[in-house]
Order: C-alpha cells, then sequence, then structure tokens
C-alpha cells in the first residue's frame, strides 16, 4: 500500500494527506559533548544531510554541537538518525516547529570555538550546570517570591516577548551576560535563580557560569520556551508576548504558531504592526531603530537590494537577501 492510500485510512480529503505529506519540519538541536577534532566531522556531515535534502546550518565546536534544519518530515528525520549515528551525538534530543515554505535556502556545517559564544574560558556544562525544570513545573517555580527570574537573552528579543516578572539584563550579546552577573551577584546570593532562553543552550551555559562562581541555588527551563509554548497552554501561561526566533518566521506564538512579528532588514530588528507604522519605516531600507545609525549611502544601497528582492517575487523565485541576511549574524543562536 503506498503512503498515500495508508494516510486515506485516517483523513478524508486529499488535501488533508497532502498537507502532511508536504509540511515543512524545523527541527532545532544542541547536544554539549567532548569533540576532540570537530573540524573531521564537517565534511562526512556536510556530504551526508545534503544527501538527505535538508537545509539549515549546524555549529561544530570542541563543546558539541548546536544547529537547525528544515526539510520534509522524512528528510528530517533521515537527517537526525544520520547525526544521531554518531556516537557523540546518540543522546542528542531536539525540538520541532512547522513552516509553510522552506525557512532556510541551503545547508551549512561551520566550525566554530563555541556552539553559542560565551566568550568565558573553563565553561563546562558537562561538569556542571543548573537544575532542569520541566515545562509544567516552571509556572510554580518563577511564581515562588523566594526567586529571581532572569532573561538570558539580548534586549530586542526580550522587547518581543517574556516571563512576566522576568529581569532583563539588558545585554546586547550573550559574552555580555556573565559581566551583568557578576555586578548582581549580591542579589543572587540566597536567593533562586530561575534562567530561561530560546532553547536552552545559553542557560546550560549561564548556569554553569553561576555554579563556578558559587552560586548553587540555580534552575532553569528545560527545553527553554519554545518547549514550553509548545507544551503550556495559554490559558495557564505566564508568558507575555512571542517568541523570537532566527530563521524567516521571526517570533513564534503559544503553541509554536507564527507570530505576526517582521524583520527590518536592515538592521535586523524585530518590527510589530505599530513599528512598522511608523513613518521611518520603509520595508527592507529603515526603521525607528536605525533610521539615524544608517548613512544615506547605506540607505541607498538597502532600497536597491529590496527593488531586486520585488522583483524576483514578480517572478516566483527566492531572494536570499530577504530572508537570510540575518542568519550570517545570528547563527549562534539558533537553540538559545
Amino acid at each position: 500500500m503506498s503512503p498515500t492510500a495508508f494516510l486515506a485510512f485516517y483523513f478524508d480529503d486529499l488535501s488533508s494527506i497532502m498537507m502532511i505529506m508536504t509540511k515543512i519540519i524545523v527541527a532545532t538541536f544542541y547536544h554539549f559533548t567532548s569533540l576532540e577534532d570537530p573540524t573531521s566531522l564537517r565534511g562526512p556531515l556536510l556530504a551526508t544531510l545534503s544527501s538527505h535534502g535538508v537545509r539549515g546550518t549546524v555549529l561544530l565546536a570542541p563543546e558539541g554541537i548546536n544547529g537547525t534544519l528544515s526539510g520534509s518530515r522524512m528528510d528530517i528525520d533521515a537527517a537526525l538518525n544520520t547525526l544521531r549515528a554518531f556516537p557523540a551525538f546518540a543522546r542528542m534530543e531536539h525540538k520541532e516547529s512547522h513552516a509553510e515554505s522552506m525557512p532556510f535556502y541551503r545547508l551549512k556545517v561551520r566550525v566554530k570555538k563555541e556552539i553559542v559564544t560565551m566568550g568565558v574560558p573553563d565553561i563546562d556544562p558537562l561538569a556542571s550546570v543548573g537544575t532542569y525544570v520541566e515545562p509544567e513545573d516552571w509556572n510554580a517555580l518563577i511564581a515562588d517570591p523566594g526567586t529571581i527570574v532572569i532573561d538570558a537573552r539580548n534586549d530586542f528579543e526580550v522587547g518581543v516577548g517574556t516571563f512576566e516578572g522576568a529581569v532583563n539584563p539588558g545585554t546586547s550579546s550573550f559574552s555580555d551576560l556573565p559581566r551583568w552577573l557578576n555586578q548582581h551577584r549580591a542579589e543572587l546570593e540566597g536567593k533562586k535563580v530561575a534562567m530561561f532562553c530560546t532553547g536552552g543552550i545559553r542557560c546550560e551555559k549561564a548556569t554553569s557560569y553561576l555554579n563556578k562562581q558559587g552560586i548553587k541555588d540555580v534552575f532553569h527551563l528545560k527545553g527553554g520556551i519554545l518547549k514550553y509554548l509548545e507544551k503550556i497552554p495559554e490559558a495557564v501561561s505566564r508568558w507575555q508576548g512571542a517568541c523570537f526566533v532566527f530563521d524567516y518566521r521571526v517570533a513564534v506564538k503559544h503553541g509554536l504558531k507564527p507570530g505576526e512579528y517582521e524583520l527590518c532588514h536592515a538592521c535586523r530588528r524585530p518590527l510589530n504592526a505599530a513599528d512598522r507604522s511608523s513613518s521611518n519605516f520603509v520595508t527592507g531600507v529603515s526603521c525607528d531603530a536605525c533610521i539615524d545609525q544608517r548613512s544615506d549611502e547605506q540607505r541607498a544601497r538597502y532600497a536597491s537590494r529590496q527593488v531586486q528582492v520585488e522583483l524576483a517575487e514578480e517572478r516566483g523565485e527566492p531572494h536570499v537577501g530577504k530572508r537570510y541576511e540575518t542568519a550570517k549574524k545570528s547563527i549562534a543562536f539558533f537553540n538559545g
């Protein structure tokens, strides 16, 4: 029996069958593990993953793997099985969401110093991390008056959404967080410290850092915000807003449904409807956040690029610059 015929037993119409068969799966994953020679893995991984037809980016470093891949159900399953066939990644977990179209145009496998850049030597999540908290138990922890809740993401991400009552360190990059934690150490001592980030990877490093500084009563949300939004009903959720993600969806809501944000392709800031109604917003060219930070020459270049984007859309062709120019500088936070 063909796959289509098999599915027909369970669905009343062909459109439902085709929707399931063609839906794009977005798989995010990271795994801390010791890799003696990550460079030697790059070629074999790139070749094998390419053969499965998936797109996205995979980062390799001495401390492990971090990545996001997109493709059909069959291709994603094959790619994940390929990764887990490597002994170092056998226990790697992943999270899934869906997209209406491919959120990446190509496949990249890169070797980095860290799979998420903190810039602090000798931080080892394999040796020590905070206590994992399941999404179902998170509400009770952060509602405790004795708990300080810290958003480990960057300031622009917090602006899209965060947990009720969370502290925003106001960082512009993850490497700024250790300095903030040091500055506020006295406030954290003797308290429960609950940290969260997009997918969990930044919190693994941040809680490991706090442990090394002697602060031991530290917790972090297992699976990050994305797992919480996937599993916790909106009616009982303590999440406010949407969660920024580093692909063309820009942000997702409860149930991992796409949000209403778009990117400013000049400065890579997420923009909501109010932001896009500003007189400073010009699609592909400028927004309130960058109008005074770019020169006339830069804006002219952006405008020329936007013309090419719109011409490509009229021809029904993809234009890499529209959706994925942001990936070059944000790739380290796929699962953050």
